[in-house]
């Protein structure tokens, strides 16, 4: 497992975490690759989170592989490229399993799990004692994918070339379109008991790149999951008050819980307050 040691050299792990989250991304690229090589993106494109950390350079570690697919599809399944994916993780040296998720009821959304054990790979790839002797020999890592089978309209994408483990090629949304993903979640994911700060996060990383918000995709994002009625143009004075309305019912301490696992200084995040965020708010460039 020589290549996955360079791989995970790259993100210059020192802790533990840092091991198990470099050797998390370094599976989440062979399986980009491994659905590449099943020609999955003749069918779909990557977004979310990692799309971002992978292609754009956004600066914190993402847990989920997200894809949507070009057109409503019904009867289409992720099931049918387990074989790629096996067979690419275990031309790796990776021993994992992939399982499909059942749900309760109906949903257009499709996903599945790869599990893998963390101890038994960061020894097999001659990862340091001081490291792998601190990990539970039973520790397993988990990594879901989804994909929407019913995508809603108005986003574009663009093709990206990555060069390892080998090249290739990954069609995602473009900038503005994965902005108007993350802005669906800023304004519309249900908390629960946590306020997830990655999305805020991620929201003044792409306001701090100066990308503009595909307002129109958002549109359709928020019509398709009822936030907002079929019909209604969204406008920027509208947008602007949503968000403004969002922000300050976010408890920030919260937030800012959510994502220090997930990035390495934690310090920019002293910054975060309704305050703050209504001055990022003010500097959304619209496409």
């Amino acid at each position: 497992m020589d290549a996955v040691l360079d791989m995970v050299a790259r993100y210059a792990p020192q802790t533990d975490r840092d091991y198990d989250m470099a050797l998390k991304q370094v599976i989440q690229e062979i399986t980009l690759l491994g659905l590449w090589r099943g020609k999955f993106f003749e069918n779909a494109a990557f977004y979310g989170g990692t799309a971002i950390r992978i292609f754009y350079g956004l600066d914190r570690f993402s847990e989920d592989l997200d894809f949507s697919l070009l057109k409503k599809k019904e009867d289409f399944r992720l099931s049918a490229y387990f074989s790629f994916l096996l067979h690419e993780l275990e031309s790796f040296g990776f021993e994992v399993e992939i399982q499909s998720k059942e749900k309760k009821e109906v949903s257009d959304i499709d996903t599945a799990f790869i599990k893998a054990g963390t101890a038994l790979h960061l020894i097999k790839i001659g990862v340091p004692d001081r490291i792998t002797g601190r990990i539970p020999a039973n520790a397993a890592m988990k990594i879901k994918i989804e994909i929407d089978r019913d995508p809603p309209p108005g986003f574009n994408t663009e093709t990206k070339f990555a060069l390892e483990p080998v090249p290739f090629s990954v069609r995602l949304f473009d900038p503005s379109s994965l902005f108007a993903g993350k802005m669906h979640a800023v304004l519309c994911r249900q908390w629960r008991n946590r306020v997830k700060g990655r999305d805020w996060y991620d929201l003044v990383w792409f306001v701090g790149k100066g990308i503009s918000l595909d307002l129109y995709h958002l549109q359709k994002r928020m019509e398709q999951s009822g936030h907002l009625e079929t019909g209604t143009k969204l406008t920027q004075v509208m947008f602007s008050g949503i968000l403004e309305e969002r922000i300050s019912s976010v408890d920030f301490t919260q937030a800012r819980q959510d994502v220090v696992p997930f990035i390495k200084d934690s310090s920019e995040l002293d910054l975060w307050s309704p305050a703050f965020f209504i001055s990022v708010a003010e500097k959304i460039v619209i496409a």
